[in-house]
């Protein structure tokens, strides 16, 4: 592809969302008032919504023969499709996929999730997430020829593929799946957004309040261990890629290993796994989260006991990021802190206790996280719209995990 190709491509995607944004703000439009919103000539917008109704994007809907003045025929109004998903967000977890589709007012109009083992090949992952996306859209009437972006979550720092060639899904060292990015482009032909699922998860908490947060600290207790950081008013990723990775922050040096290598992580005593395996190793009969859910209701003093003190570790872990960060808010989010709420009150209980030093009247407020587990899905279809000031400077759709000759040629 020519830099003049790359070029030209980007410019005409840039119009096409200047017409779905005038389309979703107006309503229906004719293609002269689109014209006019959108400051196009009348042949390169024609152009546009010609390629965008033979995509499905948008739909003829009425002509303004009721508006019209004057003489002469009536035109054509131009709406969006409410058939049509715009946008696709995918959060792949250690042991589940959940997936959303948004129309293109930025409505999630289908969701689902889907289990696994944790030792399932990516690929095998994929086809469950392409099955998943294929069910939703039959069981929703939803139709995907118009994607205009692709969100992708992903456990652990991704790394994208290498030198323009197919690099195969799998792990690497850092146990971050690689070519999730190519396989989806592929797929759907749209551009593709991957990134740490649960800095994905923050930028959606951070997004869920009526103002937005401009400082935040996010940990998210599900298959894993994760985290995200909002600091004035951008989600930051680091210079690799790592920022967040709260879940192997070491909680005990002399701990169980983890699947990083080290020894103690705060994932092996805070993820959901590691806390039911610490109530069964006391003797509780918890086999999963319903399980927990029906012990903490009947107060079970083992089951009790257990929860404080993986509270306390993830308090002793954010103290740390709020020390060194100073966050207006401190979320921690999973449907594990819902079933448990002690979770959160122990956590928040130490981290008054690591945060006493400084001297302020107006403490960060520590929270359970509002969107439960689809947090991750929805962060994603954030990332897609690419709207929102928490995300200046990160890079479009399509940037993370591009190829060297797709970048050459951009």
């Amino acid at each position: 592809m020519s830099t003049t190709t790359g070029i030209n491509a980007e410019v005409r995607r840039a119009n096409e969302q200047r017409v779905l944004a005038a389309l979703r703000v107006e309503g229906a439009l004719s293609r002269a008032a689109l014209a006019r919103r959108v400051r196009l000539s009348r042949t390169t917008l024609s152009e546009i919504t010609a390629d965008l109704l033979g995509r499905g994007a948008i739909t003829k809907v009425d002509t303004d023969a009721d508006v019209r003045r004057g003489s002469g025929r009536p035109a054509e109004r131009l709406a969006l499709d409410p058939a049509a998903g715009q946008y696709l967000g995918v959060d792949f977890g250690h042991r589940r996929v959940h997936v959303a589709i948004a129309n293109a007012s930025h409505e999630i109009v289908a969701s689902g999730l889907v289990r696994y083992d944790d030792s399932t090949p990516w690929d095998d992952r994929l086809d469950l997430a392409f099955d998943a996306v294929e069910a939703l859209s039959v069981e929703h009437s939803l139709h995907l020829s118009a994607l205009q972006g692709v969100g992708i979550g992903v456990p652990g720092p991704y790394t994208g593929t290498r030198s323009g060639e197919a690099a195969p899904v799998a792990w690497n060292r850092n146990a971050t799946p690689v070519g999730v990015d190519r396989a989806f482009a592929e797929r759907y032909d749209s551009p593709v957004v991957v990134d740490n699922n649960t800095r994905l998860a923050a930028l959606a908490e951070a997004m869920s309040g009526p103002d937005g947060l401009s400082d935040l600290t996010y940990v998210r207790l599900s298959d894993g261990v994760g985290g995200g950081f909002v600091v004035a008013g951008r989600l930051v990723r680091g210079s690799r890629g790592f920022a967040g990775e709260l879940g192997h922050v070491t909680s005990d040096p002399g701990g169980v290993l983890c699947r990083c290598g080290k020894r103690g992580c705060l994932e092996t005593v805070a993820s959901v796994p590691a806390i039911l395996a610490a109530c069964r190793s006391r003797g509780a009969d918890v086999q999963d989260l319903d399980d927990l859910a029906v012990a903490v209701d009947r107060a079970d003093p083992v089951v009790d006991a257990v929860l404080r003190e993986v509270g306390a570790a993830v308090g002793r872990v954010l103290g740390a990021a709020a020390m060194t960060l100073d966050p207006t808010e401190v979320v921690i989010g999973g449907e594990i802190v819902h079933v448990a709420p002690v979770i959160v009150e122990q956590a928040a209980s130490t981290l008054r206790y690591e945060l006493h030093s400084i001297p302020t009247s107006d403490a960060c407020t520590v929270r359970a996280g509002r969107l439960r587990d689809s947090d991750g899905a929805q962060g994603a279809l954030a990332a897609t719209f690419h709207q929102s000031p928490l995300l200046a400077g990160y890079p479009e759709p399509g940037s993370f995990g591009a190829s060297e000759t797709q970048r050459s040629a951009q």
